[in-house]
């Protein structure tokens, strides 16, 4: 039998209360910059002094603290989680059970390769993948995405996904129905640049493009919208001719806003033969 909403949200405020509770006590007064006192009867910080410290009120700090159904803003928990030294974690932990939603973070665009994500593309020879980062930087790929998308004939400011496709045509070139792939493509982008909208790297490369390419500026005035890209996708390749490729994306790393994207040639196809023999150690 499930719990009702009623109940869940009865645990949750217990969870708060507790977590609250703890990561009080778990301080001392110096820990904060006031003096330890001779006799204090509680372990750890009093509510008063996380409530003074956070600048917040003691009746609604308490009233938070034992659970009661109250709402308080992410400026009130913010101030509370620098107080108790919460960490990224915890402060998102807090949130979800006092709000039951995360924190806004501000997005921003990683480089670094998790040496465990490398590992993983090393062992998918035959299925062209890579890493990009939350500005669509290319930040590693494998030896059939090499082949496929010719990223170390690029010099690395040029290795972005949105680059290749609108600004240079080597790419774009070997992409079947292009016309009708770009505004998809543009449109998933779309998504993850809202996510970053102070981000001055994320801004400049649209500037740039809306600049360069008068197909990305006429589809980014669009403002349209799409999920993740995925589904299928034709490439022209040399020596072998069109070979269609199944393709989907993974969040490796949800905080740092990094995805492998996935290609793996169409099955029973002789094109799709040619090319994995082609990535096959002769």
């Amino acid at each position: 039998m499930s719990d009702s909403p009623a109940s869940r949200l009865d645990r949750t405020r217990s969870e708060l209360a507790d977590f609250l509770r703890q990561r009080r006590e778990r301080l001392s007064p110096l820990d904060v910059g006031l003096p330890s006192g001779k006799r204090r009867r509680t372990p750890g910080l009093r509510r008063e002094e996380v409530a003074a410290l956070a600048g917040v009120g003691m009746t609604w700090y308490t009233w938070l603290e034992q659970g009661r159904a109250i709402t308080v803003s992410s400026a009130f928990l913010d101030n509370v989680a620098r107080v108790l030294k919460l960490d990224e974690v915890e402060r998102r932990h807090l949130f979800l059970l006092a709000h039951q939603r995360p924190p806004a973070v501000a997005s921003r665009a990683f480089c670094e390769l998790p040496p465990l994500v490398r590992r993983l593309l090393d062992d998918l020879p035959l299925r062209p993948a890579y890493v990009m980062n939350l500005r669509w930087d290319v930040i590693g790929w494998n030896a059939a995405a090499r082949q496929l998308f010719g990223f170390d004939r690029r010099e690395p400011a040029e290795r972005n996904m949105l680059w290749m496709l609108f600004a240079d045509t080597r790419l774009s070139a070997k992409i079947a129905e292009w016309d009708r792939q770009a505004p998809q493509i543009l449109a998933s982008f779309r998504r993850d640049y809202a996510r970053a909208p102070d981000d001055a790297d994320m801004r400049a490369l649209v500037d740039t493009l809306e600049r360069t390419s008068p197909a990305f500026a006429q589809l980014w005035h669009r403002h349209d919208v799409h999920g993740r890209c995925e589904g299928r996708r034709c490439f022209l390749i040399d020596g072998i001719g069109p070979v269609d490729f199944d393709h989907s994306s993974f969040t490796v790393d949800e905080e740092k806003h990094l995805r492998l994207v996935f290609y793996a040639a169409t099955p029973g196809q002789a094109a799709s033969a040619s090319f994995e023999r082609s990535l096959t150690p002769v």
